[in-house]
């Protein structure tokens, strides 16, 4: 069997008619991996012995009901795993083997019998746009490996793109969801702040960071996120909503959708191969019995310059942790306490880690707090009025992704400004905590993919999802697989 051919939905009631096995899966889930992933590169971490008894005493099993029974997944490297090694794509944290404890979401899907496969290749820390700044090696895109899957969590959307899993979790903090999503054909969510427990989840902004599910389809999509969302008193930041069954939204009626579509979403700066697909998309609405409008998000030029200062001076605060001490790589050359410190973390972290380390840490400085920091701070408020403005209006917001589709491996590694911009268009939704998905909308000349991304009110997720189910439906787009290791 392929895991291509299935939804989480279909492989569940196989299950449930003993038509399979969750050792079927597991199986099916490691051959394509060994198969396929010496040219993808997706996983750092496999976990199979563990994974393979967890799918026997599985089989054993009478009832099977939970939500994502016996499903197999990967786990972003972020995201910590206890008894199962922890990178964050970082040599500092190479030999961090045996975490004590996991993260709330993997409690979560553990309760409902997942099968864990293994932890999933990232840009060091989550900082990054392109998956080549894991200290490892960089991730491939499973529909050309010359080029690039997105970041940060490239290894999340390449394994899902690639057959290896059915889903997996990655985390986003100014689009590393919703971009590799984008760039690898499959569909990425980025949920509400405080919508899922960030307990566990190695912080690189706390005020920004979210973790989310990357699927084949938005109905599994929306399976996943059932079982991961919730309340978490673990998390201070963790909201106390209700969480609906945001499959019986999937209904495929979006007659009298009131769509925005943000002006400086296609200005220039925008692929046009990338524009005519939004385009075709928006007519696919129309089809459906939606209406869209051209609206303006005024300050979301800022959002770049904003996330940067407001991002980097938390990850200052965040990464202060690793210093040799506690846990991750101590240096050995080094001959007091401050020599320990300073070597530690200069051999311990990439470049791009202490980039902006060095940028926020002097956007905090005394003397450039209220230039810099303060202000960042007061213009997220504007760009956050912006969508509550717009949402006054309208259900949901519709653009592109990204700007463009992925570029090769090694383009723009040199050029961080850039690659900065890279994500242009989907820093805003998380500076303003609202959630947006990117799902499939076309593909560009060089047969790579092109996301549609829709962006919905606080705690909306059944409105986005209903708006991607049912243009997700009317179209072809999410059939197609990269032809990869034989993959037809």
């Amino acid at each position: 069997m392929s895991l291509f051919d299935h939804s989480i939905k279909e492989i569940e009631e196989k299950l449930h008619n003993n038509e399979i096995t969750v050792e079927d899966l597991v199986d099916t889930s490691y051959n394509r991996i060994k198969e396929v992933d010496d040219q993808v590169h997706a996983f750092l971490t496999l976990d199979e012995e563990n994974a393979r008894a967890k799918a026997k005493e599985l089989d054993l099993e009478t009832d099977k009901s939970n939500k994502l029974f016996g499903i197999p997944a990967g786990i972003k490297d972020n995201i910590v795993t206890k008894a199962l090694r922890t990178t964050c794509g970082s040599q500092f944290l190479r030999n961090f083997d045996d975490p004590l404890y996991n993260a709330t979401v993997i409690e979560k899907l553990n309760a409902e019998k997942i099968v864990t496969i293994g932890k999933l290749n990232m840009d060091e820390f989550a900082m990054g746009s392109s998956n080549e700044n894991s200290s490892f090696t960089p991730t491939r895109n499973p529909w050309n490996t010359d080029y690039v899957p997105g970041g940060s969590s490239g290894g999340s959307a390449a394994a899902v793109a690639a057959g290896e899993v059915l889903f997996s979790l990655g985390s986003d903090t100014g689009g590393s969801i919703r971009q590799p999503a984008a760039f690898c054909g499959v569909v990425g969510l980025k949920p509400t702040y405080g919508l899922v427990s960030r307990f566990g989840l190695v912080a690189f902004a706390s005020s920004l960071d979210q973790i989310g599910p990357l699927t084949r389809s938005v109905e599994d999509n929306a399976r996943v996120l059932e079982v991961i969302a919730g309340h978490d008193h673990m998390d201070s930041t963790s909201a106390k909503v209700d969480i609906p069954e945001y499959t019986k939204a999937l209904t495929g009626d979006v007659s009298g959708l009131k769509i925005a579509v943000p002006k400086e979403y296609l200005a220039e700066g925008v692929n046009p191969e990338v524009k005519d697909a939004i385009m075709n998309a928006l007519k696919v609405y129309e089809s459906l019995g939606a209406t869209w409008e051209e609206v303006s998000l005024p300050h979301s030029k800022y959002a770049v310059a904003t996330y940067y200062l407001l991002a980097s001076s938390e990850a200052s605060a965040n990464l202060a942790r690793f210093d040799g001490v506690r846990y991750g790589v101590r240096s050995e050359n080094a001959t007091n306490m401050i020599d320990m410190f300073k070597k530690s973390r200069s051999e311990g972290f990439g470049e791009e880690v202490k980039r902006r380390i060095m940028l926020g840490t002097f956007a905090l400085s005394s003397g450039y707090y209220d230039a810099y920091y303060k202000k960042a701070q007061k213009v997220r408020t504007l760009i956050k009025n912006d969508f509550d403005n717009i949402f006054e209006y309208y259900d949901v917001v519709i653009g592109p992704t990204t700007p463009t589709p992925a570029f090769k491996v090694g383009e723009k590694i040199d050029d961080p400004l850039t690659m900065y911009a890279n994500d242009i268009l989907t820093i805003p939704v998380n500076l303003a905590g609202v959630p947006g998905i990117s799902v499939p909308c076309g593909f560009s000349e060089e047969g790579l993919p092109i996301g549609l991304q829709i962006i919905g009110k606080h705690f909306d997720e059944s409105t986005v999802f209903r708006a991607a189910h049912a243009y997700e439906q009317a179209t072809e787009h999410h059939t197609k697989k990269p032809q990869l290791g034989g993959a037809k």
